[in-house]
């Protein structure tokens, strides 16, 4: 009997405590985190902008392929965005950084780590994605690949519509 009582536990424990770290996340007061260069973001910094964060490594091919569309993204104004890349599983910052700066990345890099990673979401695969609106909700996530043309698509769609 007491073997039964530990696999309908077990089941209800997880859930519990998936809700609970699910409704931790996203929040409009977000994440506070320091990028490469010692400069602090803030989702509450960002108001007003779209943020997009976005997980990483040096050795996924996945994520060296988006990263031309999210430099893309970044520099593109009109579309009222800011990118925040999260390097994962890396040995030490200066290989990171020289990674970053060889394939011109001119976004913010933050070296991630796990109180990151629960202030952000969690990260079920690489690369992850994660989008929030300009009042600083999360509204879109990704595992795996993201294209400039995905995001620019997204946002357009959940533009105000212009009165005639």
């Amino acid at each position: 009997m007491p073997t039964m009582q530990r696999k309908q536990f077990y089941p209800m424990w997880l859930a519990g405590l998936m809700l609970a770290l699910m409704t931790s996340w996203g929040h409009a007061d977000g994440f506070k985190v320091t990028d490469t260069n010692g400069k602090t973001h803030t989702l509450a910094g960002y108001k007003g902008k779209w943020v997009l964060v976005n997980y990483w490594a040096t050795w996924c091919p996945p994520c060296l392929e988006e990263i031309p569309d999210l430099i893309a993204l970044n520099e593109n104004k009109k579309n009222n965005l800011v990118v925040i890349g999260v390097a994962l599983d890396y040995r030490n910052a200066k290989q990171v950084t020289e990674f970053a700066e060889g394939l011109l990345v001119d976004y913010p890099i933050v070296l991630g780590n796990p109180q990151i990673v629960r202030q952000i979401g969690p990260v079920q695969g690489l690369p992850t994605t994660y989008l929030y609106n300009p009042e600083g909700k999360m509204v879109a996530q990704q595992v795996g690949l993201i294209t400039r043309a995905a995001v620019e698509n997204y946002i357009a769609g959940k533009a105000p519509r212009k009165k005639n």
